[in-house]
């Protein structure tokens, strides 16, 4: 699996593990139905993701998550979907589903 699969399944984790531990939504969540999700489970999950990533991204990746919330920010158009900065010609990878760094806010951009 690749570098930038795997960093779009921690940031899925960690999305998941925000809702989880948020008791409001979480009792919400119940009163339509629904359980909680398994939060040790998830915790695994990306624990063994964190094992397979290159510290370079991680490093990334957990400032912007401390910043902002959100450590990846998708691109659309040139545009960061993070800061929504037009980001240069220069900065698009030379093949789709590259991992950069927005040199506006620093999340770590998802080209597709």
């Amino acid at each position: 699996m690749s570098e930038t699969r795997h960093l779009l399944q921690l940031h899925d984790l960690d999305l998941l593990l925000e809702e989880a531990r948020d008791p409001e939504l979480t009792a919400r969540l119940r009163r339509l139905g629904f359980g909680p999700g398994d939060v040790a489970a998830i915790e695994r999950s990306r624990m063994r993701l964190l094992a397979q990533l290159d510290a370079r991204w991680l490093g990334s990746y957990g400032r912007a998550l401390q910043r902002y919330g959100r450590g990846l920010a998708a691109v659309r158009d040139r545009v960061c979907l993070g800061c929504y900065i037009t980001l240069p010609t220069s900065a698009s990878p030379r093949t789709r589903g590259t991992l950069t760094l927005c040199e506006s806010c620093g999340r770590v951009l998802y080209w597709h």
